[in-house]
Order: structure tokens, then C-alpha cells, then sequence
């Protein structure tokens, strides 16, 4: 192995190791009291990101909806352009974004917040603007990305991703979730079928 992937490889588990013993339990459960508090009203849970995080946003989506939480992606470019409507008045929008600067997403949000959404944002700078204009930031924060380019995303694409997974296991607790239900909303594949296995016996 090369010196320089092995080198990447300790960057990337540092990082991460720092990111697990950082986790802000209370951000999170904060998070996921105004999930439930906005699904009680009938609102909904919506995820946007630009870039890389809207890939993240998608994978969120896809987690959330197969342990309890009904979410949809919001593309985050299209939604200034009409998609905003999808998002009530009283729905979650989770706003992803490392700088949390980013402008196409700064027009997206200041859109959702006048069409009254609550925002909550996965950033990893604490003191941007997306993290001043939620009602609860999550932060994601890496002090470097892993390669010695230090610009692709990589290590603080892992970081939103363990933040928002440990929303989701807050959420799946919260609603109680068992093997009886997940299957329903995850019946296929390799997974549904160990689970099936698992209730014959």
C-alpha cells in the first residue's frame, strides 16, 4: 500500500475518532424533538444540500424513510426555481452544508423560513450563517479532509453523515421501532429477507 493512501487512511480515522467522541448528544436530541413536535402538527421532514452534501441528502432521505420518518429530498437549486412548495408551513427542512456559506443554499433556506419551515442545519462551521438561521445546528466539523489535496469533500462528508445517522437512531428509539415494522418498508433484498428468517424461527 502506498505511503500516501496510508497516509489518507489515518487522516480519515482521525478525523472520524474526533467526530465520534464529539458528538453533541443535546444538538441532536433537540433536533429530533422538532421533528416530532412539527410530524404531531401533520408537517413533514424534507432534506437539501448542494453538491456533495445533496448526495448525503439523498442517503438521508432513503434512511429515514425506512425507520420511521417520512422524509422527502429538496433539490437545493430547484427549490427558489418552485420546488420550495413542496415544503408547508410547520415542516422540517434539514439544510446540509460543510462552509454553510454557500449561496445557492443560503436562497433556498431564506425561502423555506419565509414560507415559515423550521431549519435544522448540518454544517461544520458553528459560527455560519446556515448554522445562525436554524433552530438547531448539528455540527459536522473536520480540520481537514483527509488527502493531501485537502479540498475534495471526503472526511466531512463521513462527518454529516454520522451526525444525521445518529438523528435517525434517535428517531427509530423515539417511535419505537421493531423488526415487525421495518420489514414492512424494507420487505427486498438481502436484508428483508434475513429478517423474514428471523420471525420464522
Amino acid at each position: 500500500m502506498s505511503s500516501e493512501l496510508l497516509n489518507f487512511l489515518g487522516n480519515i480515522k482521525e478525523e472520524f475518532d474526533k467526530n465520534v467522541d464529539g458528538v453533541d448528544i443535546e444538538s441532536v436530541k433537540k433536533a429530533a424533538e422538532i421533528i416530532l413536535e412539527s410530524e404531531k402538527r401533520g408537517g413533514r421532514v424534507h432534506v437539501t444540500g448542494i453538491g456533495k452534501p445533496g448526495h448525503v441528502a439523498g442517503y438521508i432521505v432513503s434512511l429515514l424513510s425506512s425507520t420511521g420518518t417520512s422524509a422527502y429530498e429538496l433539490h437545493g437549486t430547484e427549490a427558489v426555481h418552485g420546488s420550495s412548495g413542496q415544503v408547508k408551513q410547520g415542516d422540517v427542512v434539514i439544510a446540509i452544508s460543510n462552509s454553510g456559506e454557500t449561496a445557492e443554499l443560503k436562497a433556498t433556506v431564506e425561502t423555506l423560513l419565509a414560507n415559515g419551515a423550521h431549519i435544522i442545519s448540518c454544517t461544520g462551521n458553528a459560527a455560519s450563517w446556515l448554522a445562525g438561521h436554524s433552530e438547531v445546528c448539528l455540527l459536522a466539523h473536520v480540520d481537514r479532509e483527509g488527502d493531501n489535496l485537502n479540498k475534495p469533500p471526503r472526511a466531512s462528508i463521513l462527518s454529516e453523515v454520522l451526525i444525521l445517522q445518529c438523528l435517525s437512531v434517535v428517531l427509530q428509539n423515539e417511535k419505537k421501532l421493531d423488526l415487525e415494522k421495518y420489514v414492512k418498508w424494507h420487505p427486498g433484498g438481502s436484508l428483508g429477507k434475513s429478517i423474514k428468517e428471523m420471525q420464522r424461527k
